[in-house]
């Protein structure tokens, strides 16, 4: 997804193609299953650019999205919120509310961090994507992957070290050996692997 601008014309089109074959929209996340439970939702700064360096920037944005799904009444049950990117595991009792969610963080998120890097116009967020959780086991895994994303990136080096993420949550109310043996009994393995591709 990020090397789109390192193809070719002949290979941009062919991908184009692809995806209007699949009914999907040419240069954004297709979501074409809308009636599941529980979705790990994902948001990035447009091309990766690192706009949440700041850990400001970080819990406005965390703050924010809090505000945004409990108004739609929307539970955030696990996240992480990175330099370039977001990871959100929700139960969505309204698919389509998820737009106007995100374009209610993203837009005053973009306005103020444009005004206050002197960068007005600046592209800030790429569109959200979805990934529907199949079962209890996936939900587990997933929530799993999101502690452990600040380490896979090289943020942290112990999920416990990121302050903006639900794993202080669950180590507070359920406490750190049952995120141990949630990790043993649901590991991440390759979780996301090809998912940029």
């Amino acid at each position: 997804m990020y090397d789109y601008s390192k193809l070719t014309l002949e290979e941009r089109r062919a991908i184009i193609q692809d995806r209007a074959a699949r009914g999907f929209p040419a240069h954004a996340p297709p979501h074409p299953i809308r009636d599941e439970r529980f979705y790990l939702l994902t948001a990035a700064c447009y091309q990766h650019v690192h706009h949440m360096r700041a850990p400001e920037r970080r819990q406005q944005v965390q703050t924010a999205l809090f505000e945004q799904f409990t108004l739609h009444g929307i539970a955030i049950t696990a996240w992480v919120i990175l330099p370039n990117h977001y990871h959100l595991l929700v139960h969505v009792s309204d698919f389509a509310a998820l737009s106007h969610i995100f374009r209610a963080v993203h837009g005053p998120t973009s306005r103020a961090w444009n005004q206050a890097d002197a960068q007005l116009g600046r592209r800030v967020w790429f569109t959200f994507a979805d990934r529907a959780i199949r079962s209890e086991r996936h939900y587990a895994t997933t929530c799993n992957y999101i502690h452990y994303n600040p380490v896979k990136h090289g943020y942290a080096q112990s999920p416990y070290d990121w302050a903006e993420s639900s794993v202080h949550w669950y180590a507070a109310t359920h406490g750190q050996e049952w995120l141990r043996s949630t990790w043993r009994a649901h590991p991440i393995n390759n979780y996301g692997a090809g998912w940029d591709d």
